[in-house]
């Protein structure tokens, strides 16, 4: 991020904020934040993040992205990351 300071973690806090308030599904992570929606306002909402932490003061962000889409049917509420990671969990619990 350009800084003198290692520590990122106020400028991921002011993407958060910035998160919360576009209305797409977000979850942070220790290497990350996964970001669900409809392609413009998943990018409308990483160009807001930029924004914020660049009036944060960082002169410079690097982000990088992965981004997966399909057209084969239409994910609702509850079908995203969250639903993956628990369709694992339960597999998990099953066998114990």
């Amino acid at each position: 991020m350009g800084l003198s300071d290692s520590s990122v973690a106020i400028y991921i806090a002011e993407c958060q904020r910035v998160l919360e308030k576009t209305g797409v599904r977000y979850k942070m992570h220790g290497y990350g934040t996964n970001i669900e929606g409809p392609w413009s306002a998943v990018s409308d909402a990483i160009h807001a993040c930029h924004v914020a932490v660049h009036a944060k003061g960082a002169p410079r962000i690097a982000t990088d992205i992965r981004i997966g889409t399909r057209i084969d049917r239409e994910i609702t509420d509850g079908q995203g990351n969250e639903d993956k990671v628990k369709r694992v969990e339960d597999i998990l619990r099953l066998e114990k």
